[in-house]
């Protein structure tokens, strides 16, 4: 699997995860899966996001996103939304909090 597809797949396992355990139908065990799942796909992002940031300062580059993750790469002018050539976790959480509301229609 690329990391494209991981991303993408991830980013809607995400977005799943939380409808369903903001859902009342979903019931507790629902809700706990879920998190559990949505700790895992962090934790997945943060290794990643670790291995590609060369100089271990936080950040990724642009180079260090080419090198690292290459979906982060394509989408980096979108994602560095201070234009400062460089971005955090923090960064790419929000692009794809703003792309799960977008495909949902939510402001």
């Amino acid at each position: 699997m690329t990391t494209t597809t991981f991303l993408r797949r991830t980013a809607s396992r995400i977005g799943l995860a939380f409808l369903l355990g903001a859902t009342a139908a979903g019931g507790a065990l629902a809700q706990q899966a879920d998190a559990g799942r949505g700790r895992q796909i962090a934790a997945e992002l943060q290794k990643r996001f670790t291995a590609a940031d060369a100089n271990g300062d936080g950040k990724l580059t642009r180079d260090e996103a080419k090198n690292g993750m290459p979906f982060v790469y394509k989408h980096f002018d979108d994602i560095d939304t201070g234009k400062t050539g460089a971005i955090t976790m923090r960064d790419i959480a929000a692009y794809a909090a703003a792309q799960r509301a977008a495909r949902k229609g939510t402001p």
